[in-house]
């Protein structure tokens, strides 16, 4: 009897934070849903042309907003193209929102996005992480560990 192939979806990464890990220690991630227009949806879908370098996430009247991610206009988008970077709201649970308040206004850390993805359902999401600034000498600890890295899978590659 033939069996079944289980086609399972993966989610698609779109764009991710390179930057993050090298000027943030992460300390806790959430996935969150964006309110995006047509457009957008359609770009990112189609050429993912999206940049997180820069974006940043903010509150404003208990909302979470994300300001400078661009996503590149739609190629065959008309007048009513979307604007590059304009600020999108962030979809999160009433809990989780009151929750990362607490935490930004305590300890003085920041929001950041670290990942845009495609999900297995079709919906596009944002992983956003509660992040605290590296100092220039956990920075150059970083880029150490880095170099040591890289020479020991260059002699692993070598030696097998």
């Amino acid at each position: 009897m033939a069996e079944k192939l289980k086609i399972t979806k993966e989610n698609t990464i779109v764009a991710n934070n390179n930057k993050a890990n090298f000027q943030y220690f992460i300390l806790d991630k959430y996935k969150t849903g964006l309110v995006l227009t047509g457009t957008e949806v359609k770009s990112v879908r189609s050429g993912g042309k999206v940049n997180l370098g820069e974006a940043y996430c903010f509150f404003r009247k208990n909302e979470l907003w994300i300001k400078n991610m661009h996503i590149a206009p739609y190629a065959h988008g008309s007048y009513n193209n979307h604007e590059p970077r304009r600020e999108r709201k962030l979809l999160l649970t009433k809990r989780e929102l009151k929750r990362l308040l607490v935490k930004i206004k305590e300890r003085g850390l920041t929001i950041i996005p670290l990942e845009m993805y495609i999900s297995e359902r079709g919906f596009i999401k944002l992983d956003i992480g509660l992040a605290k600034g590296k100092k220039s000498f956990d920075k150059r600890d970083t880029i150490q560990q880095r170099d040591q890295k890289r020479d020991l899978d260059r002699l692993r590659k070598h030696y097998k």
